[in-house]
């Protein structure tokens, strides 16, 4: 077995892993980047509409700064985020922009004189100022007071995880791809490293590191209509999860995207919207003005999607053999518009859908998109629970987002928080010396190569990995979606526990040694039903309804009860998480109060500690 022996180890090489790991290695430390993938093929290249920074450089964002974004992160959150860490974000992602554009991001910029946008269908002019041109420019998204997008046409995620890697392999990086981490090495106080196998031979590794870094992205695959990529099935959360210490936070936080085509659930931007484009009904009427007056499209994603399927319930949608759906026009927009700053919606509609969005309507609805929950860290990025376990970016709770992710602050997030969590890992190595226990590495190596023989042989039953999978997917589809509601949360739950028990019974078909897809499946069935019970039974627990978790029979956001964060773990032998609870800020910069869009039904704090949260807050 391969022994490999590094300062920072990094599960994970999409934007997240890899700007921890520059700023490691710029520090002069060894840093050894994990990935399921070639880094380039990570899911961050897929981000499309842009990257959140205060820099309010074009005439609609004039007047942004960090508080403005600040105050729009927190709203967007509900109320439910790290008043803190959203504050560090804010305050951080001018710097991480203008740093990226240094190593050779071609943001879109600034074109003085005047011109044309859309806002809820309608053309307006705006001008410009010459001092600003040559500038880095955004767009309109969901949430915001301000335009702070900023982009690179619609393959934002494409342009910065490539420039990211370039950066990686001029610091020295060593990057291992088509290796899949399996297991924590950990002693149940310190984390020191992990069980890998290599998915081109089978073969187990062993990566011991002082600090090991999960950025291994979201949870999506445990729902059947996500936008999330197929090796999206929270792999780093399964094996933090396993540790049977480390928490799980706001698993029951999920987000559907209001724009994902049907059938495939692939993402169109939501710089679609930005840009101006409309969603309109059956009758080809637009809906979005009559629920949200003054955001229109660019409400929040939680609500947008909440009245997309309202509008489906009353009747309004498009018949299809694939179910109904909505449609989504950006045909006002112009050709010129769509090949320059949407051609990858373009691309997208015309290779998947044979839909030419230049001048046909693209079918959508909400898909699953987004897992604001992960693996716990405080502000500094560190995992609770292990020391020298640190997470970052999606598969990261370092909750920024709370219960409601606005677009743009994810990618944002890979970047800013990985700027700050690498810093704060190089700070950590530098007074830090770890014991690589050999005795712990040996059981740990042992108990894994157990569980592929056991896979292999059928020794616990020869059920299909590949049954359960869909089975999970089909109780979170049916039971834990956009709305939720007690019924349909305990039978989700009751059906998964059900399901919990055919994945310990799962067997193994194909006896190709290497490569095997099904192997790669079995090893982390038992984790992704794990995940897929956290976020259900958390979901009928939680009785209230907040940002993206929406109870039909408890409408009112409740700060009285609820203005807590979850933490779930997952004791060995159980067929339930242990769900424990904690306030999810320690600093009310800006006190609970209404969003400015959505139903607005809350019952408010009456804890002394939260400042003025008997009062809304003026918006």
């Amino acid at each position: 077995m391969d022994t490999f022996y590094t300062d920072l180890l990094c599960v994970g090489a999409g934007l997240a892993g890899e700007r921890v790991a520059v700023a490691a290695a710029s520090e002069g430390f060894s840093t050894i980047c994990l990935s399921i993938v070639p880094p380039r093929r990570s899911h961050s290249s897929a981000a499309q509409g842009g990257m959140q920074a205060s820099l309010g450089n074009c005439c609609m964002g004039e007047g942004d700064c960090p508080d403005v974004h600040f105050a729009d992160t927190v709203k967007g959150s509900d109320w439910g985020c790290d008043q803190e860490c959203a504050r560090l974000f804010a305050e951080t992602a001018p710097i991480a922009v203008r740093e990226m554009a240094f190593w050779g991001i071609p943001w879109n910029r600034v074109v003085a004189g005047e011109g044309t946008y859309y806002k809820g269908g309608k053309q307006y002019q705006k001008i410009e100022k010459k001092e600003m041109e040559g500038t880095i420019t955004a767009r309109d998204f969901g949430g915001t007071a301000k335009w702070r997008t900023c982009y690179t046409s619609d393959g934002t995620g494409h342009t910065l995880l490539f420039t990211m890697d370039n950066k990686v392999v001029e610091l020295g990086v060593t990057v291992h791809d088509r290796v899949d981490a399996i297991s924590l090495i950990h002693d149940g106080e310190t984390c020191m490293g992990v069980v890998a196998r290599d998915l081109k031979t089978g073969n187990l590794r062993a990566y011991l590191a002082k600090a090991t870094l999960i950025a291994t992205g979201g949870y999506g695959r445990v729902y059947r209509e996500t936008t999330n990529a197929v090796i999206n099935d929270g792999s780093g959360v399964i094996i933090a999860l396993d540790t049977g210490i480390v928490p799980f936070g706001n698993p029951e936080a999920v987000q559907f995207h209001p724009t994902g085509i049907v059938p495939t659930n692939i993402l169109v931007t939501e710089g679609c919207r930005g840009d101006g484009g409309t969603l309109k009904d059956v009758n080809g009427e637009r809906f979005m003005h009559i629920y949200e007056p003054g955001k229109q499209e660019l409400a929040s994603r939680d609500v947008v999607s909440r009245w997309m399927t309202h509008h489906i319930r009353i009747g309004k949608g498009v018949p299809s053999p694939y179910g109904p759906h909505l449609w989504l026009d950006i045909r006002h927009l112009g050709a010129a518009h769509i090949k320059t700053k949407l051609r990858d919606v373009e691309e997208i509609c015309n290779e998947f859908l044979d839909v030419d969005p230049i001048t046909q309507m693209i079918p959508v609805r909400p898909a699953h998109h987004y897992s604001m929950g992960g693996v716990r860290t405080n502000k500094d990025g560190a995992a609770y629970g292990l020391k020298g376990l640190f997470a970052a970016g999606e598969a990261a709770c370092w909750d920024m987002h709370g219960f409601n992710r606005l677009g743009g602050n994810s990618l944002a997030e890979t970047v800013v928080v990985g700027r700050i969590v690498g810093e704060k890992i190089s700070e950590f190595l530098k007074g830090y010396d770890v014991n690589f226990k050999t005795d712990v590495v040996r059981d740990a190596v042992r108990k894994q190569e157990a569980r592929i023989a056991a896979l292999i042989a059928g020794r616990d039953g020869k059920e299909s990995v590949y049954a359960v999978r869909n089975a999970i997917q089909d109780a979170l589809m049916e039971g834990v979606g956009i709305f939720r509601n007690e019924a349909d949360l305990k039978k989700a739950v009751d059906t998964l526990q059900v399901v919990y028990e055919r994945s310990k019974k799962v067997g193994i078909h194909s006896r190709v040694v290497g490569v095997n897809p099904e192997v790669a499946m079995a090893l982390r069935i038992q984790g992704m039903c794990r995940i897929a019970l956290c976020v259900a039974y958390a979901a009928l627990q939680r009785t209230e309804s907040r940002g993206a978790h929406a109870r039909e029979d408890y409408p009112e956001r409740n700060d009285r009860d609820w203005l807590k964060r979850t933490l779930a773990t997952w004791k060995e032998g159980d067929n339930l998480p242990t769900l424990n609870y904690e306030k999810p800020s320690k600093v009310w910069e800006l006190p609970p109060g209404e969003r400015g869009y959505g139903v607005a039904k809350i019952i408010y704090s009456e804890d002394p500690e939260v400042i003025g949260a008997s009062k809304p807050a003026t918006n």
